[in-house]
């Protein structure tokens, strides 16, 4: 809901007459996992106020802010120019061409983010002379006549493979990337090397499978203690060691469903 009511879905997902177009929601719970990040930055601010000035403070966070805040050029092109921005599926909406294209066997992600990227990229891709069509030489002219040029790359990327156009435009230095499932995400050599899946033994004497921390320190070693417990496997403790119930209490708890 909160994507829907900050604008999100709005901007997500295919033109309205397109195959499958209309608005669509972020795949993960994007703006409650954002608002943890704030709510951890603002934390980590809130304690570095209070240890120069002695000071503790409220922090209010909220799902809606945080959604406001985080769209970003989206933001700038509705207020700028006062129209809302609109749907363009995996198109970006100020850069032309960046965007998922299909290949013979599958589909990748071309980002081509400035003029010169779209000369090298017309060079690697036989199109030499799109670069020098008056209607496609500065990204303005590409992003006026999108229409006209997404048809013309569309034919040629679909003659190719994924394999092949990584293999062609990623040494010439335009941005490309094929587009992974979660089982080829986590077999990536990069995914592997930085050890984003971890694996702890668990109470059932199975192996929990989980995703590692992103952050990386270069003094503090992150540890990776405990597998998540079975549900309620906690709850003596928690009630014993915190809030400093006895046996007698606890039971009566459990007798009345209450744990």
């Amino acid at each position: 809901a909160t994507q829907a009511i900050g604008g999100l879905v709005s901007i997500t997902g295919a033109r309205d007459d397109m195959p499958g177009g209309g608005p669509q929601k972020v795949g993960v719970p994007i703006v409650d996992i954002l608002t943890g990040m704030y709510s951890a930055t603002a934390i980590v601010s809130a304690l570095l106020h209070r240890e120069r000035t002695g000071e503790g403070q409220h922090i209010d966070m909220a799902l809606l802010d945080v959604l406001v805040s985080v769209l970003a050029n989206q933001n700038l092109n509705y207020l700028t120019t006062g129209t809302p921005p609109k749907r363009y599926g995996n198109a970006h909406p100020n850069i032309v061409p960046y965007q998922v294209f299909k290949t013979s066997d599958g589909s990748f992600v071309l980002a081509v983010g400035n003029d010169q990227q779209f000369r090298k990229f017309c060079a690697a891709a036989g199109l030499a002379g799109l670069a020098d069509d008056p209607r496609f030489t500065t990204n303005t002219n590409r992003l006026r006549n999108r229409k006209e040029l997404i048809p013309l790359l569309d034919a040629r990327l679909r003659e190719e493979t994924t394999e092949y156009w990584i293999a062609a435009l990623e040494p010439v230095g335009v941005p490309c990337a094929p587009i992974n499932r979660l089982d080829q995400v986590f077999a990536h050599p990069q995914v592997v090397h930085r050890g984003l899946q971890i694996n702890l033994p668990h109470s059932t004497g199975a192996t929990a499978p989980l995703v590692g921390n992103p952050i990386k320190f270069s003094n503090t070693r992150i540890e990776y203690a405990k597998a998540p417990p079975m549900l309620g496997a906690d709850t003596d403790h928690i009630l014993r060691t915190v809030l400093a119930f006895d046996d007698e209490r606890i039971q009566r708890l459990r007798q009345s469903g209450i744990v």
